[in-house]
């Protein structure tokens, strides 16, 4: 079948078509023409006001399979995925048991050379992600783990932390860490500051993240290697990162697409689809993250996808667990940010950038390559509803909303998806 994108604004700064509208032509998963004719086509899809890019990268998406199957699923999380625009995903390892093994990696990995949204295994760096115990990294590695963290828990043991770093540096691999002092936050159920004191909740304060951030970035000079910090949330936290890469450290970041989107005055009226963590801050520390990601302190945007069952969720605020889905709405958190940051910039941070960092090939637009491809719609209007929601969750303060911005179409090893008429 022969698939005619017509009219749609390339993005990908790798192509010698970058910036340019082009008409571009896929057959048997591979672009075969790009230019200015409207090609021979069984499928025309208009995209004037699009944006065709490479297929966008999540770096750190939860799934439950295995053991929290109710939540989120691997069949499940590629069609979420696929409808927010994803090709390829990195899953965190907080799975049941965790992916320690040859055999985890390989059940999530398998059949990605035909997948249309391929599954990346992020391992475990410590057992059951307890930070007390090394995994056996290189096996790991060697199975097709791409890069090595506790997920959604920190690396608390100050020399589990360093060993891994040197322990890593064996085959250049990749330390992915959320910074968070689990004894300052104990209990805590939002950002600490005015609203948490006048709603009477136990607060989460910016040094619980910023003290570990500090100390694991002298770990990093201390013993070398390289260096991820996933989630972060707070202005000085952007500050400490971009002072550490002045230092010439090999380090990087990221943050997830609704944290510049959200703040802490929204939890007022007790709505558990906004408890997160890292926890939603204030307006002087999202203004510090949209500097961050203008001038490229910040490397990655991420989803921080998050499902939670009803079980999880419906219940008095502090007895609710964290946690957002956003695959599927990532594109509405791309297109409100690009009245901020150049919406160039922000696929570079959800293109190029994950992959570059993780050693993965950035697809290429361009005649004769594999067609690995996002089409993007920034102005179209949908809900996110009972009917459109692909998640096994629903666990997003955008349910029931209508939004602006969305993937309508998804291109990868031979397959496709598309929402367009």
């Amino acid at each position: 079948m022969k698939i005619l994108i017509q009219s749609a604004t390339i993005l990908n700064s790798g192509s010698p078509f970058h910036k340019k509208k082009k008409n571009i032509l896929i057959q048997n998963g591979r672009i075969t023409e790009i230019g200015d004719k409207n090609f021979a086509a069984d499928r025309v899809i208009d995209a004037r006001n699009m944006i065709l890019s490479a297929g966008w990268f999540d770096l750190g998406a939860y799934v439950g399979d295995p053991g929290h199957e109710q939540r989120e699923d691997v069949n499940s999380l590629m069609k979420v995925a696929a409808a927010g625009g994803f090709t390829e995903v990195a899953v965190l390892p907080n799975t049941s048991p965790s992916i320690q093994s040859k055999n985890e990696v390989s059940y999530l990995t398998n059949n990605n050379a035909t997948r249309l949204v391929q599954i990346h295994a992020l391992a475990s760096v410590t057992r059951n992600n307890k930070g007390e115990e090394l995994t056996e990294m290189i096996d790991l590695h060697e199975a097709g783990a791409i890069a090595f963290t506790d997920g959604l828990k920190p690396i608390w043991h100050t020399d589990i932390f360093l060993k891994s770093l040197q322990y890593l540096q064996k085959f250049n691999g990749l330390l992915i860490d959320h910074p968070e002092d689990i004894w300052l936050n104990l209990f805590g159920q939002m950002h600490e500051g005015v609203n948490s004191t006048t709603l009477g909740l136990k607060g989460m304060p910016r040094i619980a993240e910023e003290l570990p951030l500090s100390r694991n970035i002298e770990l990093l000079q201390y013993a070398g290697g390289r260096l991820h910090f996933s989630r972060l949330s707070t202005a000085k936290s952007i500050e400490l990162v971009r002072a550490a890469k002045k230092r010439g450290l090999t380090l990087s970041c990221d943050i997830t697409g609704y944290q510049t989107l959200l703040d802490d005055s929204m939890l007022d009226d007790f709505d558990t689809n906004y408890k997160v963590n890292p926890p939603l801050r204030e307006k002087s520390d999202k203004d510090a993250l949209l500097k961050g990601l203008n001038d490229g302190t910040i490397d990655i945007l991420c989803s921080g996808h998050l499902p939670q069952d009803d079980e999880c969720k419906n219940l008095e605020f502090d007895q609710a667990d964290f946690g957002i889905i956003n695959l599927q709405t990532f594109g509405s958190n791309l297109a409100t940010l690009s009245a901020s940051v150049a919406l160039e910039d922000l696929i570079e941070k959800v293109t190029t950038n994950p992959r570059t960092m993780l050693g993965i090939e950035v697809p290429q637009i361009d005649i004769d390559q594999k067609a690995n491809l996002t089409l993007f719609d920034p102005e179209a209007e949908w809900t996110l509803d009972g009917k459109s929601n692909l998640s096994k969750s629903k666990n997003s303060p955008w349910f029931g909303k209508k939004i602006k911005g969305k993937a309508v179409a998804v291109f990868n090893n031979s397959k496709s998806w598309l929402d367009v008429q």
